[in-house]
């Protein structure tokens, strides 16, 4: 992936979805804190969380209640495989997701790339019953 202008670590900077023209709160509060991680041979991971997740009662990881893990489930988002980089576009191949049904899913994400700036523009999806498009900003990080 000679001259691939996606190779590094990018912050987390906006993160905005719609539906149609109507602007939507940000899905995992205005304060997400996320990278996303592209490397020269062809391998991707983003992880996204609210900032505001409260911590488990337990320090066992496996021992949340079901509120809990419920709550730390709708506020997180992970995943992690191969990527192809089009003109327009990049494809993420995923293998690995903490919703296990992305696994195995072609993601397409359409770029546009700005100096140190990237915005990751998903096509309509359905999410929480309701088809958004999503906007997810990135700032190299130096």
């Amino acid at each position: 992936m000679a001259d691939n202008p996606l190779v590094g670590a990018w912050k987390l900077v906006g993160y905005e979805c719609k539906v149609g023209e109507r602007k939507l709160d940000p899905p995992l509060g205005p304060d997400a804190v996320g990278y996303i991680l592209y490397t020269e041979s062809g391998h991707m991971s983003v992880q996204i969380g609210a900032a505001d997740r409260p911590p488990f009662a337990s320090p066992d990881p496996l021992g949340g209640t079901a509120e809990e893990k419920g709550r730390a489930a709708n506020t997180y988002i992970a995943y992690c495989g191969t990527y192809e980089l089009f003109e327009d576009r990049v494809v993420h191949h995923v293998e690995q997701a903490f919703f296990p049904n992305r696994i195995g899913m072609a993601m397409v994400r359409y770029y546009k790339l700005e100096g140190d700036r990237i915005d990751l523009t998903t096509p309509p999806l359905l999410i929480g019953g309701e088809e958004k498009v999503c906007t997810i900003s990135w700032e190299r990080v130096r």
